[in-house]
């Protein structure tokens, strides 16, 4: 089993402790969810919500001791993708490391493959 099977989508420290200093002010049992969907600029957009339930097939990954949620269909577009966090003068935000995009608009919130 090759490294990007077993760990298909990682989290980047920063990210991991922005999304702990985020979920550590939500209800116990919160969970970040990072979804792919249809839409924006490029075809494709990410999507992060705060979730306090899971699905079974949902790829789980640790970020500081809380949940970052990512479902099956999502992991095949986002498949060697790392989440990051930018916190830089024009501001702050996640950002998705994505192998597999081919194209992404100006402002890197939609992508295609």
């Amino acid at each position: 089993m090759s490294v990007t099977e077993q760990n298909p989508v990682s989290v980047s420290e920063r990210a991991a402790k922005r999304i702990a200093a985020i979920l550590s002010k939500e209800p116990a049992g919160a969970m970040l969810r990072v979804a792919v969907e249809g839409g924006g600029c490029s075809g494709f957009q990410y999507k992060f919500d705060i979730v306090t339930a899971r699905e079974d097939d949902d790829l789980v990954l640790d970020a500081d001791g809380y949940s970052v949620l990512v479902d099956a269909i999502s992991v095949d577009y986002m498949a060697g993708s790392v989440i990051d966090f930018s916190d830089e003068l024009i501001g702050a935000a996640f950002k998705i490391e994505n192998p597999n995009a081919t194209a992404a608009c100006g402002c890197g919130t939609s992508f295609s493959v």
